[in-house]
């Protein structure tokens, strides 16, 4: 992104961000999520241009939120924006008056689903996968990521958590013998659910896997080393009963990350105490990885 660009948008970033942490412009309209006037860029047939900035501005309200970092964005934002010929100044009229509207109480709930279904709608409109930008105080744009090693245990998606907060992180670099299912999945929804890329260049077993799933983007090395297997059955389940409620639970905790689900199936076709190698090209295939990068 060329570097007036980029500061064009950190200026936009920290003026909408402080909207959001309740620094509310005085002078917006009222009494709903409002439908300005708008004019600029061309949209395709049937696309109403002022409900393209509304899902905009929603959109990048959900990141700063999510983040409670007034330098967040979502990368369809940026594209939407440029594409359709939108100006920075409409970008934050839009978002302050989303506020301003937020601020009533039947209007709050009202933005959070507007918000959830924004990012997703531009994503489609401009095939940009949806995902997690920060720009730093200097507006430049800021690239962190946070470097996770050693097994899933108890509490371990709630420290990753802190730390890609805490660090600003825009992705996860994980390589683990894997561990807990509900502690991988839960950091994998949250993943998914910020934005947040993840990449693996090590070693990724068990559930690791369903750690990489959960990224918006799924990055891998030629070096990484993707190992799965049956879920271990609790002791109060019959294996039977266990294996099957296992291979459901997974098949459909990929589904939900836009995984092919016959991941699932391979897994549960090997014993607990041995380890299928998903070939890299397998990986990209099935959509568990959807980038070979030559490095992290």
């Amino acid at each position: 992104m060329p570097t007036r660009r980029v500061a064009g948008w950190a200026v936009m970033l920290r003026v909408a961000g402080l909207l959001l942490l309740g620094v509310l412009i005085a002078g917006c309209a009222g009494g709903g999520l409002l439908r300005g006037g708008e004019t600029g860029g061309q949209l395709p047939a049937g696309l109403d241009r002022d409900d393209l900035l509304t899902d905009i501005a929603a959109c990048h309200l959900r990141r700063v939120a999510q983040n409670a970092d007034r330098g967040a964005t979502d990368a369809v934002v940026i594209a939407a924006v440029e594409r359709y010929g939108f100006t920075v100044e409409q970008m934050i009229e839009r978002s302050n008056a989303l506020m301003h509207a937020a601020a009533q109480p039947n209007e709050r709930e009202a933005l959070r689903v507007l918000s959830r279904a924004a990012c997703e709608q531009l994503s489609a409109l401009t095939g940009i996968t949806p995902s997690l930008v920060r720009f730093d105080e200097s507006g430049r744009l800021d690239n962190t990521w946070v470097r996770v090693n050693g097994e899933i245990s108890e509490g371990f998606a709630e420290k990753v958590i802190d730390r890609l907060r805490r660090d600003k992180a825009v992705g996860l670099l994980i390589n683990s013998p894997g561990g807990s299912l509900y502690e991988a999945r839960r950091l994998g929804r949250y993943l998914r659910s910020n934005g947040l890329r993840v990449g693996v260049d090590g070693l990724c077993t068990s559930a690791c896997v369903d750690v990489l799933a959960g990224g918006i983007e799924r990055y891998v090395t030629a070096d990484a080393k993707l190992g799965i297997h049956q879920s271990k059955v609790p002791d109060y389940l019959s294996s039977h009963e266990g294996g099957q409620l296992s291979v459901v639970a997974a098949a459909l905790y990929l589904r939900e990350m836009g995984v092919d689900d016959a991941v699932a199936l391979a897994a549960a076709a090997v014993p607990n105490d041995s380890m299928y190698w998903i070939p890299l090209s397998e990986a990209l295939k099935t959509g568990l990885a959807t980038k070979l990068v030559s490095k992290l």
